[in-house]
């Protein structure tokens, strides 16, 4: 299910008036809201009770009380991921402590980007590869192996796609996409420069954008048609990204495999066709 926060951050623009209000304060005061009967937020916010349930129903909810489930349950996960943080790699730090903290951390990760799934901004995904003549993949450092994760996936069943190591190739490809194709960008951090250029270009040919980020507003988020969230759960030590590309290699899986889902017995064919054979060499 989309961020509840999210849902707000979005319809912001679009709120009238007295919407507006309801929403700036839901934004400032999360923690204070779910707290609040729908009067005493209509007290707040100088607004009516039947404001609020409509602008519940614009966000997606049934109503008042579905819409502050909702947010408990976000605000709960985005303390447990700041609990997380606080389980930092340290200079004292044994090799078995090192083990579990890094192991803890992929788990975690894994288990909080599988809660930030939107499944109806995923089937759409899936509807825009489906159709799409060309998948293009845009990724730099660590995301450009994710991208060529994804690229090695959809190269075996013969859907066309294109990635390079080379960020003037990937401009190009940017320069060359057309709207009958789509772009998936790949950043944890949503604010890789040459990623951005790349998506920027693709978006002026009105090519639909595909972000695999991180779960906070960030330039490349708000870029994107849509966004298919990764957790925030990275260590503050960062060598190279760590629990963050095990996040976007799941992201991958997951949209790769609902993907062949669809015409599961054509992919199935084209499995077996294009599996390359491993010599078998016995050992004495």
């Amino acid at each position: 299910m989309k961020s509840t926060i999210v849902r707000i951050k979005e319809y912001k623009n679009n709120a009238n008036g007295a919407e507006k209000k309801i929403v700036d304060f839901l934004l400032e005061n999360p923690e204070q809201v779910v707290n609040y009967t729908i009067h005493e937020l209509a007290e707040k916010t100088y607004s009516s009770a039947s404001t609020i349930v409509r602008l519940c129903k614009k966000l997606g909810f049934k109503g008042y009380k579905d819409f502050q489930k909702s947010l408990v349950y976000e605000l709960a996960l985005r303390k447990e991921v700041l609990d997380e943080k606080t389980q930092e790699i340290t200079r004292e730090d044994s090799l078995e402590s090192i083990i579990e903290k890094v192991t803890y951390k992929n788990v975690i990760s894994l288990e909080n980007t599988m809660k930030l799934i939107d499944l109806e901004i995923l089937e759409r995904c899936v509807d825009i590869l489906d159709n799409a003549n060309t998948i293009n993949f845009f990724g730099m450092g660590s995301s450009l192996l994710v991208a060529k994760d994804a690229y090695l996936k959809f190269l075996r069943i013969n859907k066309p796609c294109l990635i390079s190591d080379d960020w003037h190739a990937q401009l190009l490809q940017a320069r060359n996409i057309t709207k009958n194709d789509v772009a998936i960008a790949i950043s944890y951090s949503g604010m890789t420069e040459e990623v951005l250029r790349c998506v920027q270009t693709a978006k002026e040919n009105n090519a639909p954008i595909i972000a695999i980020t991180r779960f906070e507003e960030n330039p490349l988020s708000s870029i994107a048609d849509y966004n298919l969230y990764v957790s925030a759960t990275e260590f503050i030590f960062r060598s190279g990204a760590m629990s963050s590309r095990i996040s976007q290699l799941s992201i991958i899986d997951i949209l790769f495999t609902a993907f062949i889902n669809r015409n599961y017995d054509k992919y199935l064919k084209q499995f077996q066709k294009t599996h390359i054979q491993k010599p078998y060499k016995s050992i004495d």
